[in-house]
């Protein structure tokens, strides 16, 4: 089962680089993910990006930054495991590493994942 953990922009995360030990151990729970082959991709995300809106046959385009910014979807990591409860236990690990913020899991479901494939 593939989950999409995202992390959100609460407001809450300090200002400025991380310091060099949640560098240290954050590269760690990287690399022990990516070696049991659950992390498929991880990154951050540029500030306010582009959003589409598709309304009445009209395609609008607008550039970030918004004002209502503050639950943006800053960080990502694409992993594959076998249970929700797997992602949850993760991200659990993920959030006693970075300390305080906010963040959401939702399965990612692909063509496999249609009746009769």
């Amino acid at each position: 089962m593939r989950f999409l953990m995202m992390t959100t922009d609460d407001g809450s995360a300090p200002a400025g680089p991380p310091d060099e030990k949640l560098q240290t151990e954050m590269g760690r729970f990287i690399e022990e993910m990516s070696r049991s082959g659950a992390l498929l991709a991880t990154g951050g995300l540029e500030p306010g990006g582009t959003r589409i809106k598709s309304s009445g046959g009209k395609v609008t385009v607008l550039d970030g930054p918004f004002a209502e910014a503050k639950e943006t979807v800053v960080g990502f990591a694409l992993i594959e495991v076998g249970t929700r409860e797997e992602a949850i236990e993760l991200s659990k690990r993920f959030w006693a590493i970075i300390g305080d913020g906010e963040g959401v899991i939702q399965q990612v479901f692909g063509p496999e994942d249609l009746p009769g494939q």
